[in-house]
């Protein structure tokens, strides 16, 4: 497959580190940080996987089904960890990774 046809999974993987990196850095700014702290965690585990498989694809790797189910479950963890929490960024966040899980599963199989 070329880059091309990966088009709409590297989107929704670079929305979903962008998303977790926002999430990330808005999480460290709450007033109880150490409430915040799994979603910090899974927050920077989905962002840098997002990223690698983001670059790994453009590389043209032989892994892709691998990592994107990888992927696909630090994505859906983050998710539901993230949905846990009131904060707009927080439910952005879940929305990007709900997404990005679907997406990446779909490119596992």
């Amino acid at each position: 497959m070329s880059n091309e046809q990966y088009q709409s999974v590297i989107e929704a993987l670079h929305e979903c580190m962008v998303a977790c990196n926002h999430c990330y850095d808005a999480c460290l700014r709450e007033g109880n940080v150490n409430m915040m702290a799994d979603c910090i965690r899974l927050d920077r585990e989905c962002a840098d996987i997002c990223a690698y498989l983001e670059q790994a694809i453009g590389r043209g790797t032989p892994f892709v089904a691998e990592l994107a189910e990888v992927c696909a479950k630090i994505c859906e963890t983050c998710g539901n960890e993230c949905k846990k929490h009131d904060h707009d960024h927080c439910q952005k966040c879940a929305e990007a990774c709900f997404k990005c899980a679907e997406v990446c599963r779909n490119l596992a199989s």
